[in-house]
């Protein structure tokens, strides 16, 4: 849905970032700021920036940054129309309605009804587990050790041991066969015609990001099969980007997030305070899976179980990770079999320090490898160095490859230049990237160019945004076009912009981006640390160095263009002769 820019402005203005962030983060007043603990990293000293003036916060720990519509979606998982909505109904700002095709109309309103009849379902359950049927299903949950509010907090139930309860219950509230089916509630057959898909079984709700319920899975009570079933795919349930517990984990603001496999798991981990527990539905873990949990966590701690299915699904999961981008660890539950019975065994303290010790997944691939060899016969100890040295090749950056190299020759006592020696030769072999051969020692010095390019163009926005008065001293000898990054460039210009027209608004710049990352370093443009000086000439010679940085850069960038293009040409002499007279030009900051 497409929402004209004066009614994104005006929703934004009409919700203060203060008084809707403090709603989710303890902020407290410094100077003219607020600060808190960053609600999207863990930390320990305050680093989480809210500025009134800007209407913008920003984390000087992660990076996390943007307006009011950025925050919700950070925090709340919302989509930018999601957020302007929330904020719409926050403020009494009526939005358009959205012009659906007939096609899509008919779409949203399947999708209401099966999340309401899922949701009367949920209802159903779970007092069916509080009435004198469920005693089955509670005597279970209490073997299991769960507290009422842990059954209450994930709405646990119980479908009784005839089929037809719950059927029988939804046509009372006048809800069709059909849906009831197209929801995976029921189930058609000639003998039986509609009847319960779930009975006899405890009732695990599977809820979405924002606490809807999407889907049931069911634990039968006795030796019944399957042990556990499953709601089928619907409109509203994908089992391969879902997550059981992802809506309360999302918002456990833990540096990771713990991946197990089952759902009795996940609930006993947050009853013992482990809130970043989740796990697949019933099937393999996927990378539809991964992307999502992506947006809460870049480590992600492997609980899977320790016998040998667990193994080969943890294996398989870690493939997956490095696939998206994830950090991935495996958790070490000896001698228990999964992170239920560790907890009720050796409790919370030692739990924990499991999660701290938790293994790097590349040592733990090896180390399951290491069963195929005997390290004793020379021959074989040979071939399992050779097959380490394959799997160093994966690494592609060679930082990151180099540290491993060092880290894996230390722990198999393998001499470092051995090591590396036979990286480089299977590489070579293999036809898999050249790897240059750089001594171990020395010192090597790291330099990020294209960051260092960008860097002055970050302090110049920022300063401006402090001081906006120093604009029409600089304008003569600066514009958006010398700011040589995109993103940057949409920037200057509307911020530019707005100083030229006396008015100065950085959250409504961001609300020209709809996507989170994008929003994110648009916020950080203007939240770059500026250095504290307290002369006067101190002061003025850094911001001249800034500039001249920034036009400097900008002449590179227009003579590399200027062979090929004669406006880039024009652009080139008429920078190079501002770039002159701004080098001779003192700028006073008063």
């Amino acid at each position: 849905m497409y929402y004209p820019d004066e009614l994104v402005e005006e929703v934004r203005m009409k919700n203060d970032i203060v008084d809707v962030i403090s709603g989710y983060v303890k902020i407290q007043r410094k100077g003219s700021n607020y600060f808190g603990l960053c609600p999207f990293h863990n930390e320990k000293s305050p680093s989480f920036s809210v500025s009134q003036i800007k209407q913008m916060y920003y984390c000087f720990g992660c990076g996390a940054g943007g307006n009011v519509f950025t925050f919700l979606m950070e925090y709340e998982n919302y989509s930018f129309e999601e957020a302007i909505q929330f904020l719409a109904q926050r403020a009494g700002v009526s939005l358009p309605e959205t012009n659906y095709s007939e096609q899509a109309r008919k779409n949203e309103s399947k999708r209401a009804k099966l999340l309401e009849v899922n949701k009367e379902a949920a209802k159903y359950f779970y007092y069916q587990l509080r009435s004198e049927r469920g005693q089955a299903g509670c005597r279970y949950l209490r073997e299991r050790a769960l507290s009422d509010e842990t059954i209450k907090k994930f709405g646990l139930g119980f479908a009784h041991v005839t089929s037809d309860d719950l059927t029988r219950y939804l046509k009372s509230k006048g809800y069709e066969d059909k849906l009831m089916i197209e929801a995976g509630l029921a189930s058609f057959d000639e003998k039986y015609g509609v009847h319960d898909k779930f009975w006899n079984r405890v009732m695990f709700p599977i809820q979405d990001g924002n606490h809807r319920v999407i889907g049931f899975g069911g634990r039968v009570m006795g030796d019944g099969k399957p042990k556990y079933l499953n709601s089928p795919e619907t409109m509203i349930f994908d089992k391969s980007r879902n997550l059981y517990g992802l809506n309360f984990a999302r918002t456990a603001r833990t540096n990771h997030i713990i991946l197990c496999e089952g759902y009795m798991d996940v609930i006993a981990m947050h009853q013992a305070g482990f809130t970043q527990a989740v796990a697949s539905l019933g099937t393999s873990f996927t990378a539809g899976q991964a992307n999502l949990l992506r947006r809460y966590a870049q480590e992600i701690i492997l609980a899977y179980d320790s016998d040998t299915a667990g193994v080969s699904a943890a294996l398989r999961a870690i493939g997956i990770l490095k696939e998206t981008g994830l950090t991935g660890k495996i958790l070490n539950l000896q001698p228990y079999k999964d992170p239920d019975e560790f907890i009720k065994n050796l409790g919370q303290d030692a739990f924990r320090e499991r999660i701290e010790q938790a293994e790097n997944s590349f040592f733990f691939e090896l180390r399951m490898l290491e069963r195929d060899y005997d390290l004793k016969d020379p021959e074989s100890k040979t071939k399992f160095h050779r097959e380490i040295a394959r799997r160093l090749c994966s690494f592609s950056e060679e930082v990151e490859r180099e540290n491993y190299i060092e880290a894996v020759a230390e722990k198999y006592h393998i001499g470092f230049d051995n090591l590396r020696k036979l990286v480089v030769s299977y590489a070579a072999q293999t036809g898999m990237a050249a790897m240059a051969v750089r001594p171990k020692s020395g010192i090597q010095k790291k330099t990020d160019a294209e960051e260092n390019k960008k860097k002055p163009q970050k302090l110049l926005l920022t300063w401006l945004a402090e001081e906006p008065d120093l604009y029409p001293k600089i304008k003569k000898y600066i514009s958006a076009k010398d700011f040589t990054v995109d993103l940057y460039q949409k920037v200057a210009e509307k911020f530019f912009e707005d100083l030229e027209n006396g008015t100065f608004n950085p959250a409504a710049i961001i609300s020209m981006f709809t996507d989170e990352e994008q929003q994110r370093e648009a916020a950080a443009l203007f939240n770059t640390k500026l250095m504290e000086l307290s002369a006067q000439t101190e002061k003025e010679k850094a911001f001249h160095d800034i500039l001249v940085a920034v036009k400097r850069e900008s002449l590179n960038y227009f003579t590399e263009q200027a062979s090929a293009d004669v406006l880039m040409l024009n652009q080139m002499i008429e920078g190079k002769k501002a770039l002159e007279e701004l080098s001779k030009t003192h700028i006073s900051l008063n």
